[in-house]
């Protein structure tokens, strides 16, 4: 049944359908320059894909935005990017970049589902979602094809079904319980998934280090760098220390082109837009973690990467590059006026 008269948008349906207008255009600005440089015939059809499906979500985000009066966002144009700087990634780097982000989109898309009701952003949150999942998909076909995919250990668990019957099971703050019992599929696939996830982001950082223009920018870059490769260690440490293997993507190469594809201000919207991705995937970690010392681990992660995200909004203000969402009348202050 649909909706037989028009309504306004909500509070929670603009913000979904804003920040899918700043999401794509940004989106769209990163797979110009990707397909560009593009030489496997198989990843630049993804990528292909993944521009088309950026520009519909883009035309649909702006016309419901424009249909309830919204003022237009700025956004991100072709003045950030250059499509035809140099290369400055691999192309599997490409791929394992669309992977990454085709997980966020399902995970975004997602949430943002469940908080609308009018039936346009419903209709264009589940295209958005299956959109989602067949670039997930064609990615991992793509991967799996030419043996690139990383897939999850392979462990042997117990034949019998159990219950946790003993406060040890939780183990020791920072593992400092000798007798700490290994992890479990659910502690080790979120510890893999964090992993793969900050590989990618180390690669990422280290491309933009080289060409952002502003040198706060690039250390901005740097930092992060730093603080990813950091995490890795971090996280493959969990799996090492109960012989498993670290799931790395390979083949990650980075150029020397010193040459901008980006303007600083979509650098700095790119690397916030990550770290908001991490700062949930660590949160779901820990909720889903029974050892004390993982648990401690997510939370002083956290809390380092989000010192981190303050320091890059500080310097988008700085340079009035970040967007200020839509927001309701002071009322207090407009009753003193």
């Amino acid at each position: 049944m649909q909706e037989n008269h028009d309504t306004r948008l909500t509070s929670s349906e603009i913000s979904v359908i804003w920040s899918s207008y700043l999401n794509n255009s940004f989106s769209m600005c990163i797979m110009k320059y990707f397909l560009e440089n593009v030489d496997d015939p198989d990843i630049k059809s993804v990528v292909q894909f993944s521009l088309d499906t950026s520009e519909k979500n883009f035309n649909t985000s702006k016309e419901i935005l424009m249909k309830d009066n919204q003022p237009e966002p700025v956004g991100f144009t072709d003045d950030d990017v250059s499509p035809t700087a140099p290369r400055l990634y691999s192309d599997t780097f490409y791929l394992y970049y669309l992977e990454n982000m085709a997980k966020i989109g399902l995970s975004v898309y997602g949430v943002a589902l469940s908080t609308s009701a009018n039936t346009k952003v419903r209709d264009f949150l589940s295209l958005a979602i299956k959109t989602s999942t067949e670039l997930y998909n064609k990615t991992a076909e793509i991967l799996l094809a030419k043996g690139l995919f990383v897939r999850s250990p392979y462990v042997t668990t117990s034949n019998k079904v159990d219950f946790i019957d003993e406060k040890k099971y939780l183990g020791g703050l920072m593992g400092m319980n000798n007798d700490i019992r290994p992890l479990n599929v659910v502690e080790m696939t979120h510890i893999e998934a964090n992993v793969k996830t900050n590989a990618v982001g180390t690669t990422l950082l280290t491309g933009l280090a080289q060409v952002a223009k502003s040198k706060k920018v690039r250390n901005y870059c740097t930092t992060g760098k730093e603080i990813a490769k950091k995490h890795v260690q971090v996280f493959t440490t969990f799996l090492t220390d109960d012989d498993l293997p670290s799931p790395m993507p390979w083949d990650l190469e980075v150029t020397d082109s010193t040459v901008a594809p980006f303007s600083d201000k979509l650098i700095m919207y790119h690397t916030s837009t990550l770290i908001s991705s991490g700062i949930s995937n660590y949160a779901t970690a820990s909720a889903a973690s029974f050892r004390t010392d993982i648990q401690t681990s997510y939370v002083r992660l956290t809390a380092e990467i989000t010192q981190y995200a303050k320091e890059g909004i500080n310097i988008m203000i700085k340079n009035k590059w970040l967007e200020q969402p839509p927001q309701m009348p002071n009322h207090k202050k407009l009753a003193k006026e």
